[in-house]
């Protein structure tokens, strides 16, 4: 997820600029050169749902130790296991192996299964048990000239490696939508119908949705019809069907557009993610030593170079559910009564990004440095499938179990990273500091994996 501004409202804007960015990376590749610097402040992508593009790699898949040498860092996905204690669980055997995993995207890709291998080959990682890309709703050909679509085709390569990366032994269900969802009601109602599809077909207990609608567009009447209602009461269906959702919170932090593309001058948060029965991903800036051993985090935030920052706040819609009012007075006191997001975060920073591989038509085939909000919802999606095997069984909604082993914060630390530092503030809207404990800016924190997954496996 990454910039504001949709496709939609400004298709000619984002043409030039997709332009020059397909002719620069022809130059590179031709060159046999390394991206050092951003290619594009902008994103590929027809809504905020969308990772933002941040520089291309090249085609021999990059280590941390390439990366750094251009000047940027990036993360391997050992580099991300090893930071956020994941190895120990892999090395039992503990690597989603029984679970699948939901990826809902508009349109899909035409090479996700295929860049998944090459991306599995070039980093030492097991293909998937299975996977599936399903279009229930009929597709749409791929066309390469079609800046939304060849967005959709980024977004669902990210969505596939990295869920992946954090869950090699689960399966992958793609579930596609002819209609591209950007503001407003505009392609959620089919999205909402893929995902009653697949907990209505038992396809997993895992949804992960790099997307998001600014919940204010959706106040009109067809908004609350089509929408905030159904979605919810499917959300609560899916939590008793025992199903984790997850949600991305935005890459505009505070600040979100309106259907016409402009940002509201208040607060605003993103939907689904701000729904009480979804568990709400927002995005970090990690930083490691040069093992990949965890150091720090902050909230990501790239104001005032307007390269995006991490989704959160209050919700103007939903109540504060009842897990939420186990928060401190402090915390009471700005939820005000409402739903507050994020509930959790991890590595989100495009600056820190991460490789995924991309072969479809449009590009040149190789390696591109991405993150965003849309890196972090499969990151904990992949995590919560290793979490499901290493349980015994699905643990559905995560939300109480989470906020029950964080309102301690003698305890939680153990479980999970406390992210003490920055805010989301963006686009001159004013956001919200990280703090201790839970936050507007960055949930509970990020996961300490191994003892996480002990953790949850016990807590009611």
């Amino acid at each position: 997820m990454h910039y504001p501004v949709r496709f939609a409202t400004r298709p000619l804007f984002y043409g030039v600029l997709i332009a020059l960015l397909l002719f620069a990376v022809t130059l590179l590749y031709s060159a046999q050169t390394i991206a050092t610097k951003s290619l594009s402040t902008g994103h590929i992508g027809a809504d905020g749902g969308h990772a933002p593009m941040y520089r291309v790699y090249g085609k021999q898949a990059p280590t941390r130790a390439d990366c750094l040498a251009t000047g940027y860092p990036c993360y391997t996905p050992q580099d991300l296991e090893t930071a956020y204690d994941v190895n120990p669980l892999l090395s039992k055997g503990y690597t989603g192996k029984g679970q699948t995993i939901v990826i809902i995207d508009s349109y899909g890709s035409p090479t996700a299964l295929s860049d998944l291998k090459h991306f599995d080959a070039d980093y030492g990682l097991p293909d998937p048990p299975s996977f599936q890309q399903l279009s229930p709703l009929g597709s749409v050909p791929f066309d390469p000239t079609n800046n939304d679509q060849v967005g959709w085709a980024v977004e669902t390569s990210l969505d596939v490696q990295w869920a992946h990366s954090m869950a090699p032994g689960a399966s992958i269900v793609v579930m596609t939508s002819p209609v591209s969802e950007t503001e407003g009601v505009q392609g959620l109602p089919q999205f909402m119908q893929l995902e009653q599809y697949a907990v209505d077909h038992n396809l997993g207990k895992i949804i992960s949705q790099s997307w998001s609608a600014t919940e204010n567009t959706l106040f009109t009447p067809a908004g609350k019809q089509q929408v905030l209602k159904p979605f919810n009461s499917f959300y609560e269906h899916a939590a008793f069907e025992h199903v984790s959702v997850f949600a991305a919170t935005g890459d505009s932090g505070s600040s979100n557009p309106n259907v016409n593309g402009n940002s509201y001058p208040a607060p605003t948060v993103g939907f689904p993610a701000s729904s009480p029965w979804v568990t709400a991903v927002g995005g970090t800036s990690l930083y490691t030593d040069a093992q990949g051993n965890y150091q720090s985090e902050n909230v990501w935030n790239e104001s005032p170079l307007g390269g995006g920052a991490s989704g959160g706040g209050i919700s103007q819609y939903y109540s504060e559910p009842l897990y939420q009012k186990l928060l401190p007075a402090s915390d009471q006191k700005l939820l005000n009564g409402h739903r507050g997001i994020p509930d959790i975060s991890i590595e989100g920073d495009p600056y820190t990004g991460v490789p995924i591989y991309l072969g479809f038509p449009g590009l040149p085939s190789g390696y591109y440095i991405y993150g965003g909000t849309s890196l972090s919802t499969p990151l904990w999606a992949g995590l919560t499938a290793v979490a499901n095997q290493y349980a015994g069984h699905p643990l559905g909604f995560l939300n109480p179990k989470l906020y029950l082993l964080g309102s301690n914060s003698h305890v939680s630390k153990y479980f999970i990273h406390d992210i003490t530092s920055g805010n989301n503030a963006y686009n001159g809207v004013p956001g919200y500091d990280a703090t201790s404990g839970w936050d507007a800016a960055s949930g509970l924190g990020s996961p300490i994996a191994a003892q996480l997954d002990q953790a949850l496996k016990y807590t009611p």
